[in-house]
């Protein structure tokens, strides 16, 4: 719905320098098309770069109305605040985007399309509310449809959530096509669906119909692919947490040829609320093996998809520290391992190209 040449201002209200606004701050990371804009009152007439580190020429702003001279056509919520609610500082800006006749696309739990306050605005003709966040229409169940599909499907799984298995995937993309490979992505959360304008939230859809959900979004990703094609399906959840159940709709829906661990260096338990029990992350050998023992399993074809690389979250390390965790993870594991986002792609893209599709 939001199509890749749209102008966009984002809406980051409290959320330019932390993880509440990572579905903002991943769009100016990695969507092609134009951000004309940020607003965020805390950081106002300051710098991108020197806020986020994001090397992008983008003024950031008070207020809608400040945005508008910029040209935006649509405002986009960029926040992913706990309980997924609209923050009560953003509803002015939202009422005055709606009224300047900007469409509005949001990622959080609460539908804005049904806020009194929203829909009392009268929409002009090409103005629309996209809430990404809810379950598609005429959902089927999973038949296992993805693996009779050419080409290579790259599964992005996680040792714990909020890794960076997204950034993995669309660095990958970035690469990929750069080097004239044909390679695609599906969004499965609202940053991904946003940057890439298509895919299906999955923790909107109810657990029976979300293999199948995963299903309709690969196989609608795949149109047209050949043997070289590459569908990277980026991963949400982690087998290792507690309050995850992700990653089987995930492998059953998307039938991957392939898997692409994504890990946090250094990370030793999952990350769940405050004064909950501590759980571990296993030895990465172990979750290895899990992961690739559940792609085994309800499959026709009767493949043995493997982890074929590692994309290691180093964002927290120096240079130095960055280096010593990566070559003793490649030891531990045998598998390339790289953070595409520190080093580039090509390394993890080489490993997962000259792997064979699927071995059985």
């Amino acid at each position: 719905m939001l199509s890749a040449e749209r102008p966009v201002v984002l809406l980051q209200h409290g959320g330019l320098d932390n993880l509440s606004g990572k579905t903002g701050l991943a769009m100016l990371r990695y969507r092609s098309g134009p951000i004309v804009a940020v607003v965020d009152p805390a950081h106002a007439g300051e710098s991108l770069e020197a806020v986020t580190g994001i090397q992008r020429p983008v003024p950031v702003l008070a207020n809608l109305e400040a945005a508008l001279p910029y040209g935006p056509e649509v405002a986009v919520v960029g926040l992913a605040p706990s309980g997924g609610r609209l923050p009560m500082e953003m509803r002015a800006d939202v009422v005055q985007a709606l009224r300047a006749g900007l469409s509005l696309a949001s990622g959080l739990h609460s539908r804005l399309a049904d806020d009194p306050e929203f829909a009392a605005i009268p929409l002009a003709a090409g103005q629309w509310i996209w809430d990404l966040r809810h379950e598609p229409a005429d959902l089927e169940v999973a038949t296992a449809r993805c693996a009779a599909l050419p080409g290579r499907r790259v599964l992005a799984v996680g040792s714990d959530m909020a890794v960076g298995k997204m950034s993995a995937c669309l660095e990958l993309q970035r690469c990929g096509q750069q080097q004239g490979h044909d390679v695609r992505f599906v969004g499965t959360g609202q940053a991904g669906i946003l940057i890439s304008g298509q895919g299906v939230a999955l923790d909107a859809v109810r657990v029976d119909y979300a293999a199948g959900a995963v299903e309709a979004a690969v196989l609608k990703a795949a149109e047209g692919a050949t043997a070289e094609t590459v569908v990277l399906v980026e991963g949400q959840g982690s087998l290792c947490h507690p309050g995850s159940t992700a990653t089987l709709p995930l492998l059953r829906g998307s039938q991957p040829t392939a898997l692409l661990l994504v890990h946090r260096a250094g990370q030793t338990h999952v990350r769940t609320r405050p004064g909950a029990a501590l759980v571990a992350i296993p030895p990465l050998p172990e979750v290895i093996a899990a992961n690739e023992a559940l792609a085994a399993l309800a499959r026709p074809d009767g493949a043995r998809p493997k982890v074929r690389a590692i994309c290691l979250n180093t964002a927290l390390l120096t240079e130095e520290q960055a280096e010593q965790e990566r070559s003793a993870l490649q030891a531990q594991t045998g598998l390339p391992v790289w953070d595409p986002v520190r080093h580039g792609a090509s390394s993890l893209l080489a490993a997962l190209l000259e792997a064979a599709i699927c071995s059985k």
